[in-house]
């Protein structure tokens, strides 16, 4: 019994639900990086924590559980011909892209404080609108 708040106490986990919408097409594959900090994002290189999903176009949503509580950012990449990078032509991207909390976009992507939110324990719905530049 003594054990019990030891191991009772700790953080619940939360779970963060993405929904993708204003996708052009359902062709080729949502690249998505769920990144903890300024450091991996909008990439999620490096590790550091950040978590990277590719799932088809189609399925419009992602579900991720077993977060830690903390401060998130989101950036995704629709992959249309799936070859696992976003494709540019003269530096504008040709492929569709989209940050949580949806920021207006300048010059290159948003900085984390601009797409981050926080997670707690339980349930969290971000809305990912996805923009296409070409």
């Amino acid at each position: 019994m003594a054990l019990f708040p030891i191991l009772g106490g700790g953080s619940p986990l939360a779970t963060l639900e993405i929904d993708f919408v204003k996708l052009r097409s359902s062709r080729g594959l949502l690249q998505v990086c769920i990144a903890p900090a300024p450091s991996v994002f909008p990439d999620c290189r490096d590790g550091g924590g950040a978590i990277k999903r590719s799932i088809p176009a189609s399925a419009g949503q992602l579900r991720v559980t077993g977060l830690a509580p903390g401060d998130y950012a989101v950036a995704v990449i629709h992959d249309a011909n799936g070859n696992g990078k976003l494709d540019t032509m003269m530096g504008i991207p040709r492929e569709g892209f989209g940050f949580s909390r949806n920021p207006a976009i300048g010059f290159g992507p948003p900085r984390f404080t601009a797409a981050q939110f926080p997670l707690t324990g339980g349930s969290d719905r971000q809305e990912v609108r996805m923009r296409y530049l070409l």
